[in-house]
């Protein structure tokens, strides 16, 4: 692993589609930032969108020298992501939602994790969940907490160490070099699986508390359902790729989702099968009451929509699973067709 020279030059890039609200603020956030100008250079990879995203960018681009803005006709988000790492000429590259705006010093937060972990092939930090609205704070909410989510470390927070996955990572450009680039298969789970697959060839991922970024949070349940079903459904994709479950925290809300299902059935055929299906959702409502609660900092109000999201994120995400272990190990197919489109 080579060691980083001081002030290493940095390659932002932003994937993108329809985000004429947020696109400029996300920009801005970068150039604002207290990284040397002459050392950075944004890439926005625009899924040719319908919206007034390239008229924002382009007037951008007379602003900003370092800003590059290129298009991909696919749409799908690892295209963009290597569209833009290809082009993209910085010792260190890292990657950015369109929804978000990171701290003044999110970059050279990122380079000094990179500095003091010679080991680490990417950094990355906390997201800090930004509301418009009270559906998107119902949702932000749920998805902060770790019965939501598991132990996903960039949302629920902890301590500063080595993880399986972080959002928006800034990478050694040699991590790019050594394992190629993103899996352009994968509607959903490209990040996680380029993580895994990252953490195969000897690197680590190393997550600081130091480094934040706010994310405004979609407020759409809809599209939260299509979402979450979308990432149980392609992370059986990625499974059966690498032969091997990349993390066990995403094999639970499928048990329990399958249990639900089996347990009402068999309820029927013995007592002592009846039982056990009402204990599980007990015990499950139980917690899922007690987390709630936290989430909303011990307030009653928004309790119920809390609870909601909650099943929308284990349920869609628990039966996409067992569809994608249908379709990619029982029928031998590749990914249907209905579950490429993007939820946005």
């Amino acid at each position: 692993m080579h060691k980083l020279i001081k002030n290493p030059s940095v390659s932002v890039v932003i994937p993108c589609y329809n985000e004429e609200k947020y696109i400029e603020a996300c920009v801005r956030s970068v150039f604002n930032g207290d990284y040397p100008l002459q050392k950075l250079e944004v890439i926005v990879v625009d899924g040719e969108s319908e919206d007034q995203t390239h008229t924002i960018l382009s007037s951008l681009r007379n602003e900003y020298a370092g800003l590059n803005v290129l298009k991909n006709p696919k749409k799908v988000t690892p295209v963009s992501l290597n569209i833009g790492l290809k082009k993209a000429t910085g010792d260190v590259k890292m990657i950015l939602g369109a929804h978000s705006e990171i701290a003044v010093d999110f970059i050279s937060k990122n380079i000094s994790a990179l500095s003091a972990n010679p080991q680490a092939g990417c950094a990355g930090g906390l997201i800090e969940n930004v509301y418009k609205n009270k559906t998107a704070k119902l949702i932000g909410r749920a998805m902060a907490s770790p019965f939501g989510v598991g132990n996903a470390t960039f949302r629920i927070g902890g301590k500063s160490g080595f993880v399986d996955t972080v959002a928006f990572g800034a990478y050694r450009r040699e991590v790019f070099e050594k394992i190629g680039y993103f899996d352009e298969e994968l509607v959903r789970n490209q990040d996680d699986e380029f993580n895994f697959r990252m953490l195969k060839n000897g690197f680590k991922i190393y997550f600081s508390t130091a480094i934040k970024c706010k994310y405004f949070v979609r407020s759409s349940y809809s599209k939260l359902k299509k979402q979450y079903y979308q990432y149980g459904y392609w992370k059986v994709y990625v499974n059966k790729k690498h032969k091997a479950v990349t993390t066990l925290r995403q094999v639970f809300p499928a048990l329990f989702t399958a249990g639900l299902f089996l347990g009402f059935i068999l309820s029927f055929l013995h007592p002592v099968f009846l039982y056990i299906w009402l204990t599980t959702i007990f015990a499950y409502l139980s917690a899922a009451v007690l987390f709630a609660m936290r989430a909303q900092c011990g307030k009653i109000q928004g309790l119920t929509g809390v609870l909601g999201v909650f099943f929308i994120l284990h349920l869609y995400y628990g039966a996409g699973y067992i569809a994608g272990v249908f379709d990619f190990f029982i029928r031998n197919k590749k990914p249907a067709k209905k579950h490429t489109s993007i939820s946005r």
